[in-house]
């Protein structure tokens, strides 16, 4: 609540700004009016606001080049020279909403993109020549723009070369494989093949890029601009709030159907489980839509070549409203099918639980599966993770279970609100995150429940991937010692607070040019209670399980103009449920499990050699020389082969009071089979399974 005075404030003076500036509005003017918008609202809003002056300006250039090009393929020499003598002038054109350099961006990237068009056809035309000797670095970092035309044809006469020896090398290797009694394919035959294969890719790919909108490319361009700011804010076109809202909530209005864009049509890749598709049951996986119709209107909507944003558009509706599809079946056929839009709910993305046996015979362990922290601010009663996340553990209670293991592993973050709410679960009452904002002094956020949900032995799993709220929950339960955090070596490092604003709350009236879209924009930090900061550092587990990732540098601290670690005072907490004792003991346990381990001392080889592979960007262009060096990693490769396929855990069950949801529809229940057999395969949980026997014997 202490947030909504000065945000309620600063909309109501961006809206004077603007208004003051744009007495009068049309569509024209509408990206001067949203440059402004964007610009107010972040320099008054946002946690660290950034002079808009010469060296904010080199930033944006910065950044931006290497945002439309950063692979060095499309540009030369002489169009970064057209666009340098903006390199200290952007921020006058932000200041006056000016797009100057913006357009001239554009008109050289779209006359990049038609000569590299025109490069990759010219060199695919005729076979190349693979006995030269002649290398490619395809690490845009390690090159640079190229001096001139001549020289960026010479690299993408290389680029379609080795795309095309990759498709060669392939063919070359599964005829070898197939012996002389098959029939055999000449060489001609199958480098023409392969290099009609990559013609296609790279048609497919600069097509769709060609029905990319000015829209979109601005969005892009004010995002290179937040960005400066921090890498988590953000300008959110209509389109992609609404998806966003999608992801946070778990719940839209639509037909329930996920597609995909190939070539110029439409294709249906997924039919989601108890959405109006589903129950209709005509709309099937493959089909191919060609025409959206609504039911007000009397023609349909052809939607072949459209944007997948676009179409996506048109089938989304609200619940209770009408769309007719025309689709063409997998045997050629065509026919209208109409659905009644409804609310779908995507289940995957929610909380689910599992029994798993621990290495004691009768040792029964929870296992709760937490995508992200969701949330539904549209609806109150919607998805909720905390409320999701408290059933989850009644069930589990009323198993009786020896322990409980929260796997937060690749969760990205989401509600600040639902995770204050469940860090309380596990303790009496007290302190959970402290949040500092630009406007006043840290502001403790408590859970003043004094009920304890679940007063066991607790691990949370984590890893690299974990971010955000996942990282404030494990560090409140680290301080309060209260659970084992078991993960890779930190996790992601985001310490930071964001609010959407929407920008049509910014002006009064001018509806021909709404809707704006909206900003994401960082206005605080947050603190853990001990004081420090879980920004670019990430939350260090107890116990550290070796990954794929282990020597490779991810995360916050790799992404540029991340905000930087501080720290404040702690704040007073205690709790009295459990402590988890002996964590020294836990850990020497769990490191000698992991030495004596195959599978994690394979993990960790193959960490380095993923490492090595991450450095190597030069690769020879002589076919002999290429196949040599993957038949090389392949041969390193196959070591690693069924890494994760033995089925290390053992009795791993539903609960009992799932099965009747689950086993209600065929898709649900086999979705849940393949989450039981990852399970089983999870060599973390097997470790983490391992922690949680000596932490009961121990405490």
């Amino acid at each position: 609540m202490k947030f909504r005075r000065p945000i309620f404030f600063s909309i109501i003076a961006i809206a004077i700004l603007a208004a003051a500036i744009y007495p009068q509005v049309d569509d024209g003017e509408k990206e001067a009016v949203l440059m402004q918008s964007i610009i107010s609202g972040f320099n008054q809003l946002h946690f660290r606001p950034k002079a808009i002056d010469d060296d904010f300006s080199q930033d944006v250039y910065d950044f931006y080049l290497d945002q439309i090009d950063g692979s060095r393929r499309f540009l030369t020499q002489e169009d970064v020279a057209r666009l340098e003598p903006f390199k200290l002038k952007l921020d006058d054109e932000i200041n006056a909403s000016s797009f100057e350099f913006f357009n001239l961006s554009q008109e050289i990237r779209k006359a990049g993109f038609e000569r590299a068009q025109a490069f990759y056809r010219e060199a695919l035309a005729q076979p190349f020549d693979y006995d030269v000797e002649e290398t490619i670095e395809l690490d845009g970092e390690k090159r640079h723009f190229a001096r001139d035309e001549a020289e960026l044809r010479e690299f993408w006469r290389r680029y379609a070369k080795y795309e095309t020896m990759q498709r060669l090398e392939r063919m070359l290797e599964e005829q070898e494989e197939k012996g002389e009694e098959e029939e055999q394919r000449s060489f001609e035959e199958m480098e023409e093949e392969a290099r009609k294969e990559v013609l296609e890719y790279y048609d497919d790919w600069f097509n769709r890029i060609e029905k990319m909108k000015r829209e979109d490319y601005l969005s892009g361009y004010f995002n290179t601009i937040t960005h400066i700011f921090d890498p988590h804010s953000e300008y959110y076109q209509p389109i992609d709030k609404e998806n966003f809202n999608i992801q946070f909530s778990g719940r839209l209005e639509g037909i329930g159907a996920s597609l995909r864009t190939e070539k110029d049509f439409t294709k249906v890749v997924r039919i989601v489980v108890g959405g109006p598709a589903w129950k209709q049951k005509e709309l099937e996986e493959d089909d191919i839509i060609l025409k959206v119709k609504q039911e007000d209107e009397e023609d349909p909507i052809d939607i072949t070549g459209m944007q997948i944003n676009d179409v996506v558009q048109l089938i989304r509706g609200k619940k209770g409203t009408n769309v007719t599809l025309t689709i063409k079946k997998i045997d050629g056929t065509v026919k209208n099918i109409t659905i009644e839009r409804d609310i779908v709910i995507l289940e995957e993305q929610f909380a689910k639980s599992l029994i798993l046996e621990g290495p004691e015979k009768g040792e029964r362990i929870g296992y709760i599966n937490l995508p992200s922290f969701y949330a539904d601010f549209q609806n109150r009663d919607g998805q909720s993770s905390a409320r999701d996340i408290e059933e989850e553990l009644k069930k589990l209670r009323d198993e009786k279970v020896d322990g409980i293991i929260l796997d937060l592993r690749y969760n990205g973050g989401g509600s600040l609100r639902d995770v204050q709410k469940m860090t309380g679960f596990f303790i009496e009452k007290g302190p959970v995150v402290q949040v500092k904002s630009r406007w006043r002094e840290p502001e403790v956020l408590r859970d003043v429940d004094p009920r304890v949900q679940y007063d066991g032995p607790l691990i949370v799993m984590v890893n690299t991937y974990s971010a955000s709220a996942s990282e404030i929950l494990a560090a409140a339960l680290q301080d309060y010692n209260r659970a084992v955090i078991v993960g890779s070596k930190s996790t992601y490092g985001k310490g930071t607070v964001q609010q959407f604003l929407d920008l049509d709350r910014t002006i009064s009236g001018y509806n021909d040019i709404k809707p704006l879209g909206e900003i994401k924009l960082t206005i605080s930090k947050f603190f853990r209670i001990n004081g420090g900061s879980n920004q670019l550092k990430g939350v260090e587990p107890d116990i550290v399980l070796p990954d794929n990732f282990h020597f490779i540098e991810t995360g916050e601290r790799d992404r540029e103009y991340a905000m930087e670690w501080t720290e404040i005072d702690p704040a007073e907490y205690s709790q009295g449920v459990m402590h988890v004792n002996n964590m020294d003991e836990l850990r020497r346990r769990s490191e000698a499990r992991v030495a004596q381990d195959t599978t994690f001392q394979k993990v960790l080889a193959n960490a380095r050699r993923l490492k090595d592979q991450q450095d190597f960007s030069e690769y020879p262009l002589q076919l002999s020389a290429y196949r040599s060096l993957v038949k090389e990693r392949e041969q390193e490769a196959k070591q690693f082969d069924g890494l994760f396929d033995a089925e290390v855990n053992h009795g791993v069950s539903n609960l009992k009071v799932d099965l009747p949801h689950i086993e209600s529809d065929e898709s649900r229940t086999a979705r849940n089979d393949d989450w039981i057999k990852s399970v089983t395969k999870d060599v973390y949980i097997k470790e983490t399974l391992n922690i949680m026997h000596d932490l009961i014997a121990l405490n």
